[in-house]
């Protein structure tokens, strides 16, 4: 069926895709989101400070 070199090729292939596949699956659902709401907090901070210091700054 396979010689050994073809089937170290395919063995090696088959690793690579499981490792891809796993990373995807970890970028998706853990990285991404965790990357994408993080920002959007720190931005909501930003904003919320910066309507703080323009109050402040009218009030005296």
């Amino acid at each position: 069926m396979f010689e050994f070199d073809q089937y170290l090729g395919f063995l090696a292939f088959l690793t690579i895709l499981t490792i891809g596949f796993w990373l995807m699956i970890f970028l998706l659902t853990f990285v991404i989101p965790y990357w994408v709401f993080g920002s959007a907090i720190e931005r909501f901070k930003e904003i919320r400070e910066e309507k703080k210091a323009k109050r402040e700054g009218l009030s005296h």
